[in-house]
């Protein structure tokens, strides 16, 4: 059985086999995060792409301290924030200042909506909303390692979660509704 340093060992000297499987063993889950971090499939995709020319251009820098999946995945969440800022960069990122705050039943949002659908309005959130819903919610970063990453204050980060979440809220509260 071929160990996870023989695969890598195998991707560094440019075996196309391995460095496809390398592909096709994570890039589904990879492709997850993408869209997540983005707002439509094609942008998705792009930040696939960079993501994995990145991954097979400095997986000789990757140390085996903790999982290749871990690395990878930090890598493609890297990937999304500099796609991110280039692009807010690029097109001024728009904020939305007074969001309402209402409660809903976590249950009945559950109960009525797929996947897909929480998907497409998290991809609906302004870019700063998204980054940082993403970072905190699902990836599980503190405030201020998000604020590190996305070159943002402490406390701009809790400010824009806080926002997110209302937003979110009140688009759910009208799909369910």
């Amino acid at each position: 059985m071929q160990t996870e340093e023989d695969f890598i060992q195998r991707c560094l000297n440019n075996d196309s086999q391995a460095q496809e499987e390398l592909y096709r063993r994570f890039a589904p889950k990879m492709f997850g995060i993408c869209l997540r971090f983005t707002k439509n499939k094609m942008e998705a995709e792009d930040v696939l792409q960079e993501g994995f020319i990145k991954i097979f251009t400095y997986l000789k820098d990757y140390r085996s301290e903790g999982s290749l999946e871990g690395w990878i995945r930090r890598t493609m969440i890297n990937t999304a924030i500099n796609f991110y800022k280039k692009r807010s960069k690029q097109f001024g990122d728009v904020q939305i200042e007074h969001a309402e705050i209402s409660k809903l039943d976590d249950e009945t949002i559950l109960d009525k909506l797929s996947a897909d659908e929480l998907l497409d309005v998290i991809q609906t959130l302004p870019d700063g909303y998204r980054m940082v819903f993403n970072l905190s919610i699902i990836e599980g970063y503190t405030h201020k390692e998000i604020g590190d990453m996305l070159n943002i204050s402490e406390n701009t980060s809790k400010s824009q979660l806080s926002r997110a979440r209302s937003v979110l809220q009140g688009k759910l509260k009208k799909i369910i509704s």
